[in-house]
């Protein structure tokens, strides 16, 4: 059984900074590309900002330049710096993995519980 759980999340000023984590655990082979999803109140779900194992990235736009996303191969863990934050990155952020369990498995894909982000005064 594969688990991802996420730490970090909380309240912040805006301007400030937050450090997210994930940690993979259980019966895993392999993680090919990890990343970070966001859901804001009335809103869908959308990335924020995937790497893969070989650390290429991707962010979306709203955040380049402010966050930064990088991952421990040897600790199956993902990270999500998170600098001068803005209201609007508030929502539940999810931690998202593609993950191959056996030599013989093509990799499914694998959704944290999600915790809640709020920027506010």
């Amino acid at each position: 059984q594969v688990q991802l759980v996420e730490s970090g999340g909380g309240l912040v000023q805006p301007g400030g900074s937050l450090r997210l984590s994930c940690a993979g655990s259980g019966s895993i082979f392999n993680i090919l590309t990890m990343g970070w999803y966001r859901q804001a109140p009335g809103k869908q779900r959308d990335m924020v900002a995937t790497i893969t194992r070989d650390g290429d990235t991707d962010y979306a736009d709203s955040v380049k330049g402010r966050f930064t996303i990088s991952r421990d191969n040897a600790k199956n863990m993902v990270y999500l710096q998170m600098n001068s934050l803005k209201p609007e990155d508030t929502a539940v952020y999810y931690c998202n993995a593609r993950i191959v369990t056996s030599r013989f498995d093509g990799g499914g894909i694998y959704w944290g519980k999600g915790m809640l982000v709020t920027v506010s005064t």
